[in-house]
């Protein structure tokens, strides 16, 4: 799957000419991830300098590996050209902000370019105000361009692009916005993903490798769109396989424990009980709760699934991860303003998915038995655009209790 990100490099022009504006239920957001605060993380500037910071002004470097990379650098003229604001939650979260600003470090070590992160005061309890003050700091420490996930960043994002006509804006699980005027702020690209198309090979994976007994726990309390689509996605790939290989299936469905997407004992103590009633697997969907999950599977010998980046080397739990390009797509419109196109992308929605082989399932690091490479890949080429396969993104009925399925049963818990 790694290697099939890299095809965005070559597909992401054609993809860009055809790209439509966000809106309605294609409105995209975060999978906001939480983990347990330092004092750091309130902090609206970068944190701390590390005793052996990057070189000034890094040489272009042809390293691959962002885990390589130092989070902090010294700029020589104390300005740092790329930034990166976070969303709630830690910064190596080892999912939807860590995946996003590996893309950063990336394109900045291999460029030559200076870079630093922002973190907005108060966690996850931070204001728009917070999140503006971060902008803010970034802007006036140098930034040309600035990369921020979450759908929590519109409204500070709108007040900074606004005031800042000259600066760029990468929105992350984003959309185009608007000016209090109503004019389009073409300095903001809004990169989205189709998160019910990776969900649906998770949940079609779980039931193909045996599994019976399915749960979903989400963050953002049922108000995250993404997370909305991967769990929609979820329970339409469970039905698919279910129906083809003639069992019922149960699933569980809570976001009881995900309002702040952090781990949590609660969640935990949760996840724990579906497990010794028999649920087999869960699909962890929403930042550091997928400790909590992982840790619950750990206790009880069963199965889980990670979300937004592969996670199979946090715990040997995971038998797959639902991953979408977060750090080629914040490399790839990083480039869009480097080589001097951001006029082929500013103020529009790029939309991501399959056909840009932009989500998907790790296959060399998930735990199969069943399925193979070659029905994998089959799966997926009917997914795409004049392929048999329709995965559905639209999820208001289902969250809504008006849409069952035939081999299987949802129970969603409040």
């Amino acid at each position: 799957m790694k290697k099939k990100f890299l095809a965005l490099l070559l597909a992401l022009a054609m993809v860009l000419a055809l790209a439509a504006c966000g809106g309605g239920n294609n409105k995209p957001a975060n999978n906001n991830p939480a983990d347990n605060k330092t004092a750091n993380d309130n902090k609206t500037d970068a944190p701390a300098d590390t005793t052996d910071p990057a070189p000034a002004e890094p040489a272009p470097s042809g390293e691959t590996d962002p885990e390589k990379i130092d989070d902090t650098m010294t700029s020589a003229d104390n300005k740092y050209v790329i930034a990166m604001v976070t969303d709630v939650g830690q910064l190596k979260d080892k999912s939807f902000n860590q995946g996003t600003w590996n893309g950063v470090k990336l394109y900045a070590s291999q460029n030559g370019k200076s870079y630093k992160y922002y973190q907005p005061a108060n966690g996850d309890s931070a204001t728009d105000e917070d999140r503006y003050q971060a902008y803010k700091a970034a802007i006036d420490g140098g930034a040309e361009v600035i990369v921020a996930p979450g759908f929590l960043q519109e409204a500070a994002m709108v007040r900074a692009a606004s005031e800042y006509p000259d600066v760029k804006f990468v929105f992350i699980d984003g959309y185009p916005l608007s000016d209090a005027n109503g004019n389009a702020l073409n300095n903001v690209v809004g990169v989205a993903f189709h998160e019910e198309q990776c969900g649906y090979l998770a949940g079609y994976a779980a039931v193909k490798e045996g599994n019976t007994k399915l749960g979903f726990t989400g963050g953002g309390g049922g108000t995250n769109p993404a997370v909305n689509r991967y769990g929609y996605g979820f329970v339409q790939g469970a039905q698919a396989a279910a129906a083809e290989d003639g069992v019922n299936v149960e699933m569980n469905y809570s976001y009881l424990y995900g309002d702040g997407y952090s781990a949590s004992a609660e969640l935990q103590t949760q996840i724990s009980g579906w497990y010794s009633n028999g649920t087999e697997i869960v699909f962890a969907c929403g930042g550091s709760m997928c400790n909590s999950v992982f840790a619950a599977a750990a206790a009880n010998n069963a199965l889980s699934i990670g979300v937004d980046v592969d996670q199979s080397a946090e715990s040997n739990t995971v038998m797959t991860s639902a991953v979408k390009g977060l750090s080629e797509a914040a490399s790839l419109m990083l480039g869009r303003f480097y080589d001097g196109k951001w006029d082929e992308v500013g103020g529009q929605a790029v939309n991501l998915g399959v056909d840009e082989d932009a989500v998907g399932l790790p296959f060399a690091t998930s735990q199969f038995e069943v399925i193979t490479e070659a029905d994998y890949n089959a799966l997926v080429d009917g997914m795409k655009t004049g392929g048999s396969l329709e995965v559905k993104g639209d999820y208001d009925a289902f969250l809504a209790g008006s849409e069952t399925y035939e081999n299987v049963a949802v129970n969603f818990v409040k």
